[in-house]
């Protein structure tokens, strides 16, 4: 039996234990019941942001944008849709810039779209501009792949 894997839940901000082997089996929130992995991205706000990159040991994407931001509007269905198919490898998760700008300034957003892989609460890659499905999904699947290969 391998290590289990702690996931926050991206309604309540619980922190769930889970097998890792038992990932892909639709875990759910041990507080509030809903699914850990809901097939889109979770948004993030100044009451869960911390919590949820520092507390999920799975790499977790997030999509720095605005609701202004016409790249962002245009790519925001082909990351919706990489985020359900990588899904649990990757937890993806969307910040709006605009209204949380405290929360996006400490990692210099320059650009909308941003997209930022963390792993424990730490950067480890970003890419900067709206970038169509197949690249999103080359792109990501480096670290689900990495994901695979320790569960």
């Amino acid at each position: 039996m391998s290590q289990p894997v702690q996931v926050v839940c991206g309604r309540c901000s619980a922190t769930n234990r889970i097998p890792a082997e038992r990932l892909s089996d639709g875990p759910i929130c041990g507080k509030c019941r809903a699914g850990l992995f809901a097939g889109k991205p979770v948004d993030l706000h100044a009451g869960n942001f911390k919590r949820f990159l520092s507390q999920t040991d799975l790499p977790v994407v997030v999509d720095f944008s605005a609701p202004w931001c016409g790249p962002c509007k245009a790519m925001a269905p082909a990351y919706a849709k990489v985020a359900g198919e990588l899904e649990p490898g990757l937890i993806f998760a969307k910040l709006d810039t605009e209204a949380n700008q405290q929360l996006a300034a400490p990692y210099n957003i320059r650009s909308i779209p941003t997209m930022i892989v963390f792993r424990k609460g730490k950067e480890v890659d970003r890419v900067s501009g709206a970038l169509p499905q197949a690249k999103l999904k080359q792109w990501f699947g480096k670290f689900s792949a990495e994901t695979k290969g320790r569960a």
